[in-house]
């Protein structure tokens, strides 16, 4: 016995796509990725803040250098430097929806760096990799989605329609930056 067919209608965003531009993006998409912008991003702020400037019982760059040194990044200050400020830059861009893409390059980057060093303490907390592995992920996804219609960008006539081109880019960017980074490590 065959099951009748019967077209159903269509009324998902990629029913309306005529390929002149992105579908249309429903309210709670973007609220989605505004919740998640300001989460990433005033995380990544403040663990920068506590590199920098040694708030909410952070190291400072003294501090952080040290750390950084003993991880055998070379010029642990400097490190500790570039570090806090990708990670309050980059966390700040994504709070705003500021160049989102590279802003989420930034995190991501740093973010892979801090998976590598803490790599062989296993998964989970307090010595595993699964908050490192939650930022790394929120920041590809970011980046490779693009900030929503709640965002800076939006004012931006080359990222106003963000396209995965741009995103998959920055990823790359992003990676490519950690890398570097991980083989000046001794």
């Amino acid at each position: 016995m065959s099951t009748p067919t019967r077209a159903i209608p269509r009324t998902d965003a990629s029913a309306r796509d005529t390929g002149a531009g992105p579908a249309p993006v429903s309210p709670a998409h973007d609220a989605g990725l505004l919740l998640l912008r300001l989460a990433l991003g005033l995380t990544m702020a403040v663990h920068g803040a506590q590199k920098l400037f040694g708030w909410f019982g952070g190291g400072g760059i003294e501090g952080t250098g040290r750390f950084f040194a003993s991880l055998g990044y070379p010029s642990g200050e400097a490190m500790a430097v570039v570090a806090g400020l990708t990670e309050t830059a980059g966390g700040l861009a994504l709070v705003l929806g500021l160049l989102t893409p590279l802003a989420g390059a930034a995190v991501l980057g740093t973010m892979i760096n801090a998976v590598a060093v803490k790599w062989g303490g296993g998964f989970f907390a307090p010595r595993g990799v699964e908050y490192e592995l939650l930022l790394t992920a929120a920041a590809a996804a970011l980046t490779l989605t693009g900030p929503g219609r709640w965002a800076v960008d939006r004012l931006l006539p080359v990222l106003r329609p963000h396209r995965l081109a741009h995103g998959a880019a920055a990823v790359a960017l992003g990676a490519a930056a950690a890398g570097l980074t991980l083989l000046a490590r001794s």
